[in-house]
């Protein structure tokens, strides 16, 4: 296990007139062929509506975690995501990572733990001050050494934690979806045993034990009151 593994870093009302109400008084001039009513405006283009966000769904031992991945927010760190879901990259792999900062907030931790048969190249670090996005309950971001080392291991955020974020002097960590169904889980996954023991540096003392095994990530079907953003 490489230094990535242990860094962390928002009614239109219509009006009816009465029939009964309607007089040769209110009944609009006729106009001249061609000729646009005074009170009427050329159509306006409809808006494309924005899609929907990418749906994944973690099959864990614990139960499944259900992802809304921000491919228009945070394009690169979305679709290296995807890549390791489409590639079937996170099957078998395991939760071994669980920070209890205090009752409430923390993070798990997740991914390739740098298998080499597993792990894709480094992709560019994408910071919340660009893409908009925060590291709010149930955020899933990146792990990393520094930017441009993120690779195939992620967190998921339980309370929020505005400190991972980007700001002038810091890169903070790269936020790219959030958690829409299985809190339950990440917060059981949260609250597992650790070994004493296990692990080197920081990360001495927050290695589950036992792992929680995924046993699949998929992409899945939005569900029909999913918002689009």
């Amino acid at each position: 296990m490489t230094r990535a593994s242990f860094v962390l870093a928002a009614g239109l009302a219509t009006l009816a007139t009465p029939l009964a109400a309607q007089t040769a008084t209110n009944v609009p001039p006729p106009t001249a062929p061609g000729a646009l009513p005074a009170a009427q405006t050329p159509p306006q283009p409809t808006p494309t509506p924005p899609k929907p966000l990418t749906r994944v769904t973690i099959t864990t031992a614990a139960g499944p975690i259900v992802l809304a991945i921000e491919h228009q927010k945070a394009p690169i760190t979305a679709a290296n995501f995807l890549k390791y879901v489409d590639g079937k990259r996170l099957d078998g792999t395991v939760f071994y990572r669980t920070v209890k900062v205090q009752p409430g907030y923390g993070f798990i931790q997740f991914g390739t733990q740098n298998d080499p048969k597993r792990t894709l190249p480094p992709i560019a670090h994408e910071p919340t001050t660009k893409t908009g996005l925060t590291h709010s309950d149930g955020a899933i971001s990146m792990a990393m050494a520094s930017p441009g080392t993120a690779r195939g291991d992620f967190f998921i955020i339980v309370g929020n934690t505005p400190g991972m974020d980007a700001t002038a002097t810091d890169p903070g960590y790269a936020v790219f979806g959030h958690v829409v169904e299985g809190m339950n889980v990440v917060r059981r996954i949260m609250d597992m045993p650790t070994s004493p023991t296990k692990g080197e540096g920081i990360m001495k003392g927050q290695m589950l034990e036992p792992t929680v095994p995924v046993k699949t990530a998929r992409r899945t079907a939005p569900a029909p009151s999913e918002p689009a953003k």
